[in-house]
């Protein structure tokens, strides 16, 4: 089977093909570059995602928040779920820790801006 993905670790967005069989990537083609390659391997095989979104502030505004690294693509709702219940309490800074650790993938949820 041959999967086609566009690549998103760049500006260039490299058009990917690769094949797979029995869910094995056999091969990549398309890339310009290392990381494209790993990046249509990853997809293939273990989808990660970062997460951007806004938690709740302790004032009832909301403050843009992301994860500091790619979390599983299937715990995406999970991790939702969790960055809903925060509640970032202020003043808090471009990159302060919201939720450490989400749901044990490693990523911190971290603030985004900063707000008084």
């Amino acid at each position: 089977m041959i999967r086609e993905l566009t690549c998103i670790v760049c500006p260039k967005g490299c058009p990917l093909k690769v094949e797979l069989e029995n869910g094995a990537v056999m091969n990549v083609t398309g890339f310009t570059c290392p990381r494209g390659k790993q990046y249509a391997i990853d997809e293939c095989t273990h989808p990660m995602r970062t997460i951007t979104s806004t938690a709740r502030t302790d004032n009832g505004e909301v403050i843009p928040v992301k994860t500091d690294r790619t979390v599983p693509k299937e715990s995406m709702f999970d991790c939702m779920t969790e960055i809903n219940k925060a509640v970032v309490r202020l003043p808090a800074r471009i990159g302060d820790t919201v939720i450490e650790n989400i749901l044990g993938t490693g990523a911190n949820v971290v603030a985004t801006a900063n707000m008084d």
